[in-house]
C-alpha cells in the first residue's frame, strides 16, 4: 500500500515552522516516481523558499494567483485538474479556518475551493491553538466534508511547549497518502468492524466498562474504507470522529453491541471484532442511585453473549478476525482464543501497551503462524492488517 509511482501528487505548504519537514516529504514522493507540484502560500515563504522546493520536486513553484506562468490566469483551476490528490503539510491553524468557512482568497485556498481530487491536510500548531474550540469546530467541519486529517500528534514543538499539534513526520505523511492512492483490495465488499469500550449500567449512575478509546477499532474501519470496502462500525461510546466514508452505529452495552452485529452480520463479507466488550453485565441494575451503606455489598453478574463465537458459529459466516487484548502471555492466550472460536485470523497485543494510546505492535496468528507488526500508529498496523486480510480473503 506504499505504491505512489506515476501518481500526481498537489502538496500545498502553508506559514508554520514545520513547513521544513515538507522538503523531505517532496524528496520521499519524487523518490517514489510521483509528479509533485508545489504550492506555497505567502507565509510559507517566509520559512521555506520555493527555490529550495523546486529543485527537490523538479517542477516549477507557485505561490501567486496571478502567476502568468498559468496560460489562462487560472491558476487555481489549472493546477489541480490533473493531480490525483491534494495534500496540505504543514496545515496551519488559520488555513484550516479558511477551509472550513470557504475562503479562497488567497492561490491555494482557491485551488482547495475549485478542486476535484481528494483533499488531505496534515495539522501542525501549537498545542493551544488546536486545542482551541474554535480550531476543533473547524476540524469538525472539515471531517464532515470528506478532508482526510493526517495527525496531528504529540510532542516537542518549536516553542518549546509539547502536547498535541505537532505534525506527523514526513514518511508517516507519505504513508497515508499512499494509502490514499493505493489500490482498492476490498472494492464491493462489505466489512463490519465493532470498536470501542461497552459499558455495562450497575445503576442509573453507575456501570462497568474499560480503558479502550476505540482509536485501534477506528483505524481499521478507516483502513477497510480506504480499501475500497463498504464499511459499518458499531460503535461504543466515544468521542472518536467517524472515518470518512464509514456508516456508524452507536451502542452502549454488550447486548445493544450484539443486537447490532447480527442484525448485518449476514450481508457481511468480512467481520472484524476489535471491540472490548464486557464478558459480564449486572443481573439486576438498579433504576436509582444506590446509597452508600456502611459494609460490603455484592452484585450478581450474568454473562453478555459472545458476539465473535456466535458469528463464526453460523452457518455461512464471513471472514472472522478477533483481537486479543491480554496482559500476560500474549500470544499463548491468543492462539487459545483463536481455536476455540474458530476463527481464521486473530491479532494480538498486550492491553496496558494499547488501550488509550495512539500506537500499538501487533502479532497476527492464522492458521500459517505468527506474523509480528512492529510498534507504529494505530493507522498504519490498521492497514497493515487489512492487507493481511486481502491476502487470506482468496484462500478463505
Amino acid at each position: 500500500m506504499t505504491d505512489v509511482s506515476g501518481k500526481r501528487i498537489l502538496l500545498g505548504i502553508t506559514g508554520g515552522i514545520a513547513a521544513y519537514k515538507a522538503a523531505e516529504l517532496v524528496r520521499l514522493f519524487v523518490k517514489a516516481g510521483a509528479d509533485v507540484q508545489v504550492v506555497m502560500t505567502e507565509a510559507a515563504c517566509r520559512f521555506v523558499t520555493p527555490v529550495t522546493m523546486q529543485g527537490l520536486s523538479g517542477k516549477p513553484v507557485f505561490t501567486d494567483m496571478w502567476d502568468t506562468r498559468v496560460p489562462d490566469g487560472m491558476g487555481h483551476i489549472e493546477l489541480s485538474r490533473d493531480r490525483d490528490v491534494i495534500v496540505i503539510a504543514p496545515a496551519t491553524t488559520d488555513f484550516l479556518a479558511k477551509l472550513a468557512d470557504g475562503y479562497g482568497n488567497d492561490l491555494l485556498s482557491a485551488l482547495c475551493l475549485a478542486r476535484r481530487a481528494p483533499l488531505a491536510v496534515a495539522p501542525a500548531m501549537n498545542v493551544e491553538m488546536w486545542q482551541n474550540a474554535a480550531t476543533q469546530r473547524n476540524v469538525a467541519r472539515l471531517r464532515a466534508d470528506g478532508v482526510v486529517f493526517i495527525g496531528p500528534v504529540e510532542g516537542d514543538h518549536a516553542d518549546r511547549e509539547g502536547g498535541m499539534g505537532r505534525m506527523v513526520e514526513p514518511e508517516d505523511i507519505f504513508s497515508e497518502v499512499a494509502a490514499m492512492l493505493g489500490p482498492k483490495a476490498l472494492a464491493g465488499k462489505k466489512v463490519l468492524v465493532t470498536a470501542g469500550p461497552t459499558y455495562e449500567p450497575v445503576d442509573a449512575v453507575r456501570g462497568i466498562t474499560n480503558l479502550s478509546s476505540g482509536k485501534m477499532g477506528y483505524a481499521v474501519a478507516q483502513a477497510a474504507a480506504e480499501a475500497g470496502a463498504a464499511v459499518m462500525l458499531v460503535s461504543g461510546q466515544t468521542a472518536l470522529p467517524t472515518p470518512a466514508g464509514v456508516e456508524r452505529i452507536d451502542v452502549t452495552t454488550a447486548r445493544e453491541m450484539h443486537a447490532a452485529v447480527m442484525a448485518r452480520v449476514e450481508k457481511s463479507d468480512v467481520f472484524i471484532a476489535v471491540a472490548a466488550v464486557a464478558d459480564y453485565h449486572a443481573a439486576d441494575p438498579k433504576a436509582q442511585k444506590m446509597k452508600r451503606g456502611n459494609g460490603r455489598i455484592s452484585i450478581e453478574l450474568e454473562p453478555n453473549p459472545d458476539i465473535l463465537a456466535e458469528v463464526a458459529a453460523l452457518a455461512k459466516p464471513p471472514f472472522c478476525v478477533g483481537f486479543a487484548a491480554e496482559s500476560e502471555d500474549v500470544e499463548a492466550n491468543a492462539r487459545a482464543k483463536r481455536q476455540k472460536k474458530n476463527i481464521p485470523l486473530i491479532a494480538a497485543n498486550r492491553a496496558q501497551d494499547a488501550f488509550g494510546k495512539d500506537t500499538n505492535a501487533l502479532t497476527l496468528i492464522d492458521a500459517h503462524g505468527e506474523h509480528r507488526l512492529a510498534s507504529a500508529p494505530k493507522i498504519v498496523l490498521a492497514r497493515q492488517l487489512i492487507e493481511h486480510i486481502t491476502k487470506m480473503l482468496p484462500r478463505h
